[in-house]
């Protein structure tokens, strides 16, 4: 089992670098062709830092591990949420602009609100599938969605920073090495993922919430913590709750498409955590010092990950 966590490590780093590369040569690609910087941010970025959870579902949906593609969207969102702004809030006290704490976080909300209407089928208590149908709905407001941002972003200065252009080899390069370490790195995360649930006798579902969904999680950790740092408090939580909407209207849609999505409820309390997460950070926003998550919040986002991890951990043994 050694080696199967060893391949799960190097599948993560495939992953990490794999995204990182591809945003590069695709970037370059674009400003080679004179592509602006706003419409480089809307897809090339925004679909590099959701790339792993992407390429981990469609082979997750592929192999018909259901648990792994649920657990790896509700997990990485909680793990997002609760780990990622905590720690960033810990970091620095996180203030954002108007829009965020009105708009962008309650289309977090009924992302996920909508989730849990669509793939229970509005019954609650018995098994159910993410069908093709629901996975074309996400689909058609994630496009919205982009549209929504494109709106809001359209009127704001850009601003213009030197740019060395690369050859366009180098840039080809990038963009299939990028593809090949994702697509091999997903491979690795998911088969040994499966292996290491198995040998340890606990259910696919506990391996995507937890191991999976964090590995996943790991460019929007690194980005936020970075921004924090740098006291850059909107990419911070921008990052958080983009990929959060991206996850749940992109990457599961597009699972959904590959192959229905056998749904247990079971996963349904993750799902109410994460609504009451979500709830919990837009009335943060709008109540005490508005729009900002004081260092006393992010410390309860953090506390409840913590009893959550001892409740999965729980409701395992039991």
């Amino acid at each position: 089992m050694i080696f199967q966590v060893l391949l799960v490590i190097v599948g993560f780093a495939c992953l990490i670098f794999g995204a990182n590369w591809l945003v590069d040569g695709a970037s370059a690609m674009a400003k080679k062709y004179k592509v602006s910087d706003l419409a480089i941010g809307l897809t090339i970025v925004a679909f590099g830092t959701s790339a792993p959870e992407l390429v981990v579902n469609i082979i997750g949906s592929l192999k018909g591990y259901s648990d792994i593609v649920l657990g790896n969207i509700v997990g990485s969102n909680n793990f997002n949420l609760f780990i990622i702004l905590g720690i960033s809030g810990l970091i620095l006290p996180i203030t954002v602009q108007s829009s965020t704490a009105w708009k962008e976080i309650p289309i977090s909300l009924l992302a996920a609100v909508l989730m849990l209407f669509l793939i229970n089928d509005f019954k609650f208590s018995e098994p159910s599938y993410l069908s093709r149908l629901d996975g074309i709905i996400m689909l058609v407001l994630f496009l919205l969605f982009l549209y929504y941002v494109f709106t809001q972003m359209k009127n704001e200065p850009t601003i213009q920073t030197g740019f060395v252009q690369k050859p366009l080899r180098k840039i080809w390069g990038l963009i299939l090495i990028g593809l090949s370490g994702l697509i091999i790195g997903g491979q690795f995360v998911v088969t040994n993922s499966v292996n290491i649930a198995n040998s340890l006798g606990v259910s696919e579902k506990i391996i995507g919430l937890t191991i999976v969904a964090a590995g996943t999680s790991l460019p929007e950790l690194v980005t936020s913590i970075v921004a924090a740092v740098k006291k850059n408090s909107d990419i911070a939580i921008g990052n958080v709750i983009g990929s959060n909407v991206f996850n749940i209207l992109l990457v599961l849609s597009i699972s959904s498409l590959i192959k229905p999505i056998e749904y247990n409820p079971r996963f349904n309390p993750d799902l109410y955590i994460l609504i009451g997460g979500t709830v919990f950070l837009l009335t943060s926003m709008l109540t005490g010092q508005r729009k900002k998550l004081d260092r006393w919040e992010a410390g309860i986002l953090l506390g409840c990950y913590l009893f959550y991890t001892m409740y999965l951990v729980m409701s395992e043994t039991t």
